[in-house]
């Protein structure tokens, strides 16, 4: 069996600490504030994550972009001149195009390397999520599953990832096309808080809506509460830079569920997502129920 390369993306937030222990890559994607044009780096370089998140306090707007084809031929060429394959698991197609430069850069190379096994899997997840699907093709890998198998296993699994987040100011949201103008406004006014998940075709979909950030968090985390499914990944939670609250929401997960502090992966959403999110923006995620909420045939109800 030829051994292969798991990686992700910027949108998947893998912390150094989870790539070093999983041996896992990431490519990088770009975000663009002032007239800086910077890699998303997940090792928060650059700005340093407090930094990141200050500037978009000031007002200053983040735009991101997607990997593009060239980075991913680079990428995937380096490891196949190794006598690598490669599992690349994306960011929900719903959000980047990442995955289809991704494609793109597959069907360059696999002509030059015949021999060679390049799979792309929509994960129709981010941020947490994505990282503990790496995390268990990372597992599988170790257990001696080949790279169909394990892309077989994410494939199969994925919609079984669950994400409860809330987030602060809906202004962030707006700048980035999620929610409108006015929702953005009387939301923000009235303190309206939704709870967002990611559904089943990976988009991020308000399922609920709840006044007040501490009712909101009890939200998220009675959820978590009833949606769980024992495993052994165990539970992420990411913040973008509320660490208190993400560290008090570990507590009382912990103790609801009878989990240990080394089954909680807790760290910052990175740059990418965080760019949409913005500060205040906590989030909870888990193998857990089947996610069925289709953001897109309520929309035609």
């Amino acid at each position: 069996m030829r051994k292969y390369i798991i990686m992700s993306d910027t949108c998947s937030d893998l912390s150094k600490k989870v790539r070093e222990q999983y041996d896992l890559e990431y490519v990088p994607m770009r975000y663009i504030y002032d007239d800086n044009d910077v890699e998303a780096s997940l090792d928060w370089e650059p700005l340093s994550a407090k930094e990141f998140y200050d500037v978009m306090r000031k007002g200053t707007r983040i735009r991101t972009a997607a990997v593009n084809t060239q980075t991913f031929l680079e990428h995937f060429e380096k490891y196949l001149k190794e006598g690598y394959d490669v599992l690349y698991i994306a960011c929900s197609k719903a959000l980047s195009t990442s995955i289809n430069s991704a494609n793109a850069a597959k069907d360059e190379l696999l002509p030059k390397y015949p021999e060679a096994k390049i799979i792309c899997v929509d994960s129709i997840n981010s941020t947490g999520c994505l990282t503990l699907l790496c995390i268990k093709a990372s597992k599988l890998r170790a257990e001696g599953k080949t790279i169909e198998e394990t892309a077989a296993w994410v494939e199969e699994n994925k919609k079984f990832f669950n994400q409860e987040a809330v987030v602060d100011k809906l202004a962030y949201l707006k700048q980035a096309g999620r929610v409108s103008a006015s929702s953005a406004f009387f939301g923000d006014l009235l303190s309206i808080k939704p709870v967002i998940i990611s559904d089943i075709h990976g988009y991020n979909y308000a399922v609920e809506k709840v006044k007040g950030r501490k009712r909101s968090i009890a939200r998220i985390i009675e959820k978590t509460i009833a949606e769980y499914v024992p495993n052994d990944l165990g539970i992420a939670i990411h913040h973008a830079d509320c660490l208190d609250e993400a560290l008090a929401v570990k507590e009382t997960l912990k103790e609801a569920l009878g989990l240990t502090d080394d089954q909680f992966e807790v760290d910052y959403i990175g740059p990418t997502v965080g760019a949409s999110v913005g500060p205040g923006t906590l989030s909870i995620f888990f193998y857990g129920t089947e996610v069925t909420a289709d953001s897109l045939a309520d929309s035609k109800k």
